[in-house]
């Protein structure tokens, strides 16, 4: 399976609490999230020997925040696997790209996953649900 460079999901709800304690079931190491400005929250983990940055920006985009693993080296292959992952766990709804953006791809088309397990693709932010 193919492994992306990054991985960004966005969460409709990131309880910071939550969401800390969902990091430190898959690094490592994990430091406590740290503020560094408004609605930002940075940590350096460590999976697989890896250093993997963390980047949470809050009310990122139409009431979702967005979570930037800035690494390949992630305890998910692909931003989809993260995404499933995260919304089983901390039960909100999570968005994601459909796959490897392209020039050319359409840039508003992304996959939702609900946390009951409903998943398929969506126009955001014209999706209206």
């Amino acid at each position: 399976m193919e492994r992306y460079p990054d991985i960004e999901i966005y969460l409709a709800d990131a309880d910071i609490e939550a969401l800390q304690r969902w990091l430190a079931g898959h690094f490592d190491e994990l430091p406590t999230l740290v503020k560094r400005g408004k609605g930002q929250w940075q940590v350096r983990a460590r999976h697989a020997g890896n250093e993997v940055p963390i980047l949470l920006v809050t009310h990122a985009a139409d009431g979702f925040a967005s979570l930037w693993f800035d690494s390949p080296h992630t305890p998910w292959p692909r931003d989809v696997d993260c995404a499933r992952d995260a919304a089983r766990t901390l039960g909100c709804e999570v968005r994601c790209s459909l796959g490897g953006w392209q020039p050319g791809d359409e840039p508003d088309r992304f996959w939702r996953v609900r946390a009951d397990g409903e998943e398929g693709a969506i126009d955001w932010p014209d999706s209206g649900q």
